[in-house]
């Protein structure tokens, strides 16, 4: 599914009323009989009760009148409390006011927090259409502090279309956003949406279908996408009934280090619970015996170690060599950030060309010069959490925070890799400026270990034939989706070798 921004958003917009004569009027009809669906599915939770539509003075109020109107027309109880003066509205939203004003729905014109505060108090249910897709900077004045009223109101609330104070395009929180039980989406979600902070404020996201053509809600120039189960499934590499374990693909892991097996034996034997035919973990040889224990399903190669037991630069030779009869390569996990073996990190990034995904102390190897990769002819996937990611790129965390989706996209296009940028709502982007949301996993997934079992999926997916982009896509889906099923008795204290229990269990059949 796509995923739009504000301005995406309004070109559908601009081109459903002007190429296709569909007029506005009738999007808004359509987008308040959307909210109304799903308020009369939500009685059904709290009861039948008194609605209160809280209007701003755009679209986004515009909505609340037709959906007022709608409820009026059914018997409900339903009144709006207008932030502005019937006369300051215009367009859509001023007809749909004058509408619902002939047919009688009762409208609290200039509403104040005092009468907020009243009006709420009686609600079974709310409604925000304050603030839309269309606001910039911080939230002010009467929009912050209808924001709070609903926020500080017992009912729960439906937010048309995001909720008031959420940025569309990032996620972020613009001083203030309202807390909504259920968000009522038109056409297509927003980003904003699936990022956090701004995804807690939405509660249930529903999207609704509003009039507009196939043709423009599914054109290819609209680049992010929100990963759905179809999406992941078609991307996982094909299993035929009589293949065999050369079939399946063969992965080199170059990982271990004193301290940090345990990165090495999750990367690995999350590759085997992940399809991958064979798995080879090549570690620093004093380290081979623990390595051999810890992962009976994968093949060790001891390697030349430096004095601190990471590997030494002096095992290139033998791990190029490896390489040679690799289908993809995992570099990284558990590492160290050993001078010498950093080296060791950048030397193999270069010269194994084969499908590759960087994660830990392999990127570690690259910070400030994560352009090196782009040399490479087989695209890498670097996976980084936002740390990594500032280090990579000598940005601040909170700035790559601030806006994701385009933090992954520039890393993407001056490395030539495709970046993970992980996290809640982690963004998977291409070099080419395709991005996919990802919206499975949990909190639970904040817990060390759990990138290297990531890595050891995607590695699965890319030896097994998986384009990277594919790879990365569908390895963060189903990571996420294992999280959700191994948290089931609960989030807190979920441990990366849980997920490796259930990852069987959560890939379609064959």
């Amino acid at each position: 599914m796509k995923l739009v921004t504000a301005s995406e958003m309004r070109e559908l917009d601009r081109r459903t009323i002007e190429q296709w004569g569909l007029p506005g009027q009738v999007l808004m009809e359509n987008a308040g009989r959307a909210v109304v669906q799903a308020a009369a599915e939500l009685f059904d939770e709290v009861g039948r009760g008194p609605v209160v539509i809280v209007a701003g003075k755009g679209n986004n109020g515009g909505d609340g009148f037709v959906a007022a109107r709608w409820l009026h027309c059914a018997g409900v109880d339903a009144e709006v409390c207008l932030l502005a003066a019937g006369d300051e509205l215009s367009g859509n939203a001023a007809a749909n006011f004058a509408i619902a004003a002939r047919m009688g729905v009762p409208i609290y014109e200039q509403a104040g927090r005092a009468l907020l505060d009243e009006r709420l108090r009686r609600a079974a249910l709310i409604i925000d259409g304050v603030l839309g897709t269309g606001i910039s900077g911080q939230v002010r004045g009467s929009a912050r502090e209808a924001i709070a009223a609903m926020n500080a109101a017992p009912a729960p609330v439906i937010a048309i279309d995001i909720p008031s104070g959420v940025d569309s395009d990032t996620g972020a929180i613009l001083g203030d956003a309202t807390w909504a039980h259920t968000t009522v989406t038109f056409a297509l979600p927003k980003i904003g949406l699936y990022q956090y902070p701004g995804r807690e404020r939405c509660g249930q996201i529903i999207v609704a279908p509003i009039g507009m053509a196939p043709q423009l809600i599914e054109a290819d120039e609209l680049r992010t996408n929100l990963t759905l189960d179809d999406d992941a499934a078609w991307m996982l590499p094909g299993r035929a009934p009589d293949m065999h374990k050369g079939d399946a693909g063969r992965l080199l892991v170059v990982a271990g280090s004193v301290g940090m097996t345990g990165a090495a034996a999750l990367a690995a034997l999350a590759a085997t619970r992940s399809g991958a035919g064979l798995v080879y973990v090549a570690c620093p040889e004093s380290l081979n015996d623990i390595l051999e224990v810890k992962c009976t399903e994968a093949l060790t190669r001891p390697m030349p170690e430096t004095e601190a037991r990471s590997l030494a630069l002096s095992a290139e030779e033998s791990i190029v060599q490896m390489g040679a009869e690799m289908d993809a390569v995992v570099l990284g996990p558990g590492l160290s950030q050993h001078e010498e073996t950093a080296e060791l990190a950048r030397r193999l990034a270069t010269r194994l060309e084969l499908p590759m995904i960087i994660d830990a102390d392999g990127l570690n190897a690259f910070a400030g010069r994560v352009e090196e990769l782009s040399a490479r002819d087989v695209p890498a996937i670097i996976t980084p959490h936002p740390g990594e990611m500032a280090r990579l790129t000598g940005r601040s965390i909170g700035d790559i925070q601030a806006d994701r989706v385009s933090a992954a996209r520039g890393v993407a296009g001056a490395a030539n890799a495709v970046v993970v940028l992980k996290g809640a709502g982690t963004v998977i982007a291409a070099p080419d400026g395709e991005a996919w949301v990802n919206a499975t996993g949990n909190e639970g997934l904040a817990g060390g270990g759990s990138g290297d079992v990531l890595s050891g999926m995607i590695g699965a997916f890319l030896a097994g034939g998986a384009p990277a982009l594919h790879a990365a896509v569908a390895g963060v889906f189903y990571h996420g989706r294992a999280a959700d099923v191994a948290a089931q008795p609960g989030r807190r204290g979920l441990v990366a070798p849980a997920l490796l229990d259930v990852l069987p269990t959560v890939f379609p059949p064959a």
